[in-house]
């Protein structure tokens, strides 16, 4: 089976989130002579299989088997990897089975390594993300089997293959506010205090307002408002309270404490409820690292193009792995389909993809 057989057999095996599809029992027997540790939580499936070539570092890929629903207005079967002009149609195409396909192939095709090979796999991704890549990282940081870099292979090209690798991601801070009025009729305003009145008094001042300056990594964190609501639906009523939710995604300059100190500042006086909740931080692997210099070299190798270090984006499960003191970049296909109907990436994209994963094997060991 080549790279390519592989990712049409990906795509053909449904694996909705939490769904693995069948894939971790068929990547067991894909690999080989590695050893498999299974970690299944619930309807979650997991899977670190991992090769110690011999002594030396390890090196890690992870990634998820998940997928989100296809939804409905398809041209082809979403669960059918259909090739037309050059492109492969399927939901998973770049998110992520095309990662998956190229680094399964890579690692199956590397007869000798200095180290350890290893790959970690989940079906929670897509999903609530707590029993998967976090439980298996808890196992492996028990039993001593952390590895020292890890590369997820989430899509992460933008106009060309080769253009873009993660070295971060932004945090995502969550805000639900509730201003505390007093409701009245609508014709006696001064017997009433008014929640909608006063946050228009501040909103302009508070909405989509940047939080500090970035830096040549990182966007400013933004005050982004997503939700207001209040009210009563009738025109004689003044409603009693307002809610409000917004969303930071925040650097590594801005934390809870200054969007909490924020939104005090706006809303000083006033009688109001905060709570903000973080479900994952901002982190950076500094480009210096061994890591990011080899990702560049075999990019660099296999396409001709310097990549550019990026942080834009959502959220990944390197977010889980960073914290934990491993290097972890994220390089992958083209990302301008995923979650899309009609999900598709090209052939020569995923052939490329398995050949800078070789490669980064090839020279990781080299001076």
């Amino acid at each position: 089976m080549d790279v390519i057989q592989l990712f049409k057999y990906l795509i053909n095996s449904k694996s909705e989130t939490p769904d693995d599809g069948g894939i971790l029992n068929f990547v067991e027997d894909y690999l080989e002579g590695f050893e498999a540790i299974r970690i299944d939580i619930e309807d979650v499936k997991n899977l670190f299989i991992y090769k110690k070539f011999s002594e030396g570092e390890h090196l890690c890929f992870a990634g998820h088997v998940d997928v989100v629903p296809a939804g409905k207005g398809w041209n082809t079967n979403p669960y059918e990897a259909v090739e037309k002009e050059d492109y492969i149609y399927g939901r998973g195409a770049q998110d992520m089975k095309s990662g998956l396909a190229a680094f399964i192939q890579a690692v199956k095709d590397t007869k000798n390594f200095k180290g350890t090979l290893s790959l970690l796999l989940t079906s929670d991704e897509e999903g609530e993300a707590t029993n998967g890549t976090v439980k298996v990282l808890e196992y492996l940081q028990e039993h001593k089997l952390l590895p020292d870099a890890c590369v997820v292979a989430e899509p992460t090209c933008e106009n060309e293959f080769g253009d873009a690798i993660k070295v971060g991601r932004r945090g995502s801070i969550n805000g639900y506010l509730t201003l505390k009025g007093k409701q009245g009729h609508a014709a006696y305003p001064e017997k009433a205090v008014n929640p909608i009145h006063q946050i228009a008094n501040v909103l302009g001042d508070m909405a989509g307002v940047d939080l500090d300056e970035g830096d040549e990594f990182f966007a400013p964190s933004k005050f982004v408002i997503t939700d207001i609501r209040s009210g009563m639906q009738v025109t004689n009523v003044t409603p009693n309270e307002l809610k409000m939710m917004f969303n930071v995604r925040n650097n590594t300059k801005t934390t809870q404490k200054e969007v909490e100190e924020f939104v005090a500042r706006h809303l000083q006086g006033l009688d109001y409820e905060l709570r903000l909740t973080q479900g994952s931080y901002p982190f950076k692997t500094d480009t210096d690292t061994k890591l990011v210099k080899k990702i560049d070299t075999a990019i660099e190798m296999v396409t001709c193009k310097v990549p550019k270090h990026s942080t834009a984006g959502g959220t990944s499960d390197a977010r889980f792995i960073a914290p934990l003191g491993i290097d972890v970049v994220e390089f992958g296909v083209k990302n301008d389909t995923i979650h899309s109907i009609n999900e598709r990436t090209t052939k020569k994209e995923v052939q490329d993809l398995y050949s800078v994963f070789k490669t980064l094997i090839s020279e990781w060991n080299r001076q």
